[in-house]
């Protein structure tokens, strides 16, 4: 007799305690640019190793996004003695057309609730 394995739920989603369990479809959202800015958004000296982990992403990928960001004008870095410290430029308008309306800032408000 064949047993019935039981079908994985769905994340719970609590949005009264904050908890939201992992993504179950392998797909957010939003991208990694956009989780990396939330990430220094929060916390601007965070090290590359803490965005990463924060991420779910490669501290080599957080490099190259740092870098994407500052090439396209959206962050600037600064060094403070052995660290980096960034800004970002939140009056920047968000690059897609259907987007471009918007500015940095407001898709920070919007993830971070800042």
């Amino acid at each position: 007799m064949k047993t019935q394995q039981s079908t994985p739920q769905p994340p719970h989603n609590d949005s009264s305690s904050g908890v939201v369990g992992k993504p179950s479809a392998g797909w957010t959202f939003l991208t990694n640019h956009a989780h990396v800015l939330a990430v220094l958004h929060s916390d601007p000296e965070k090290v590359l190793r803490e965005v990463a982990n924060s991420v779910g992403i490669t501290e080599r990928a957080v490099q190259r996004i740092i870098q994407d960001l500052e090439e396209g004008g959206f962050i600037e870095r600064q060094r403070v003695g052995r660290k980096n410290r960034y800004r970002i430029l939140e009056g920047q308008p968000l690059r897609h057309p259907i987007e471009s309306h918007r500015k940095i800032g407001d898709l920070m408000k919007l993830i971070t609730g800042e």
